[in-house]
């Protein structure tokens, strides 16, 4: 009985264990969010296209928008500088 007990919390601890590494969900920031009262800005970012948003809008009172984050989210590096790297102040 006793190494009923021990097997058995054995394999609890190896669950639990398991369960705390796993990934969690990946965060998706999609190209449409539905904007209303109920969503606050920038609203559900939920939808692939514009199309879908309007779907899921319908009948309420949201309408759709463009995700600020999907649109202007990475905008890469600047190529150009406002000064050359070699230049001198010249007063």
């Amino acid at each position: 009985m006793r190494s009923l007990i021990i097997a058995a919390l054995a394999a609890t601890s190896v669950a639990a264990l398991a369960g705390a590494t796993s990934s969690p969900a990946e965060a998706r920031d999609y190209a449409y969010c539905l904007q209303g009262r109920q969503q606050g800005y920038p609203g559900a970012c939920d939808y692939t296209s514009f199309q879908q948003c309007k779907a899921a809008a319908s009948g309420t009172e949201s309408d759709c928008g463009i995700n600020p984050r999907f649109a202007f989210g990475n905008q890469g590096r600047s190529y150009y500088h406002a000064y050359p790297y070699n230049a001198r102040a010249q007063w």
